[in-house]
């Protein structure tokens, strides 16, 4: 009988654990995570959490917009919308007058001011009475937010067709897109007027005083001709309107800021 070779008895054990290991190795399961990994099917789901994890695309869905901080006498307002389809379809104060007599009169004001902004679509909402600096602020900081959510969609679509835009009234205008202008200042012997216009249409669609005499007798005399102005305005669709009884600089100085705003937007 032929002895075996030592030699060949080692090159034996060496090839079967070779194949051994080869074996095990193409036995080892794919779900491993660095495997899945290095085939590329983790990073997709990695990413999807991070942008879960950072708001993703889903942030800006509901179209909350916050608009700035109006300083009044009584404390700061500041106020918050939802736009759905160039709708406000939400509309609250974040913050409001407090403290005080200030309690009671934010209580009475905002849930109308806020009704108001949902049925108007607007800033023009009408003053609560008892409660005219709140008011005025809540308007300052409703125009504000109103501005923001115009800027952001226009950012948003800009190669979209003019009447996909919203207008100042955040309800939007078919046919053209809506043009905010800023008049320039006139100074009145009471204080400053100026007057900021919205033009969608040719027509003014919105006017605001953003500056108008204040403090002493001027509070009120501002209280009362404001309104009427921008109404006017609007109504009008010209500078041509009429001087509220007992504001007359107040008025003299708004028309001449309405003035300056319809130049810059074309007349």
């Amino acid at each position: 009988m032929r002895k075996s070779h030592p030699v060949r008895r080692v090159v034996l054990a060496t090839a079967a654990t070779v194949s051994g290991v080869v074996l095990m190795l193409s036995l080892k399961p794919s779900s491993d995570p660095a495997s899945a990994q290095a085939g590329g099917t983790i990073p997709q789901q990695t990413a999807a959490a991070q942008e879960s994890a950072q708001g993703g695309t889903g942030a800006a869905a509901g179209g909350a917009v916050t608009g700035d901080v109006v300083q009044t006498q009584y404390g700061p307002v500041q106020v918050r919308i939802t736009v759905s389809g160039n709708k406000i379809t939400k509309a609250e104060a974040v913050q409001a007058p407090k403290g005080g007599e200030s309690d009671a009169k934010t209580a009475l004001s905002i849930p109308k001011l806020t009704q108001d902004t949902l049925a108007k679509q607007t800033s023009q909402v009408d003053t609560v009475s008892g409660a005219t600096y709140t008011s005025e602020g809540y308007k300052k900081a409703l125009q504000s937010a109103i501005d923001k959510a115009n800027e952001a969609a226009s950012q948003a679509q800009p190669s979209a067709q003019p009447s996909a835009q919203p207008s100042q009234t955040a309800g939007g205008s078919a046919g053209a897109a809506a043009k905010t202008v800023t008049g320039a200042v006139s100074q009145t012997q009471y204080g400053p007027v100026q007057v900021r216009i919205t033009v969608s249409g040719g027509k003014i669609t919105n006017a605001e005083a953003v500056q108008a005499p204040k403090g002493g007798t001027s509070d009120q005399k501002t209280a009362l001709s404001i309104p009427k102005l921008n109404q006017e305005a609007v109504a009008a669709g010209s500078a041509d309107i009429d001087s509220v009884s007992g504001a007359t600089y107040t008025s003299e100085g708004y028309k001449k800021s309405l003035q300056s705003a319809l130049d810059q937007a074309g007349g």
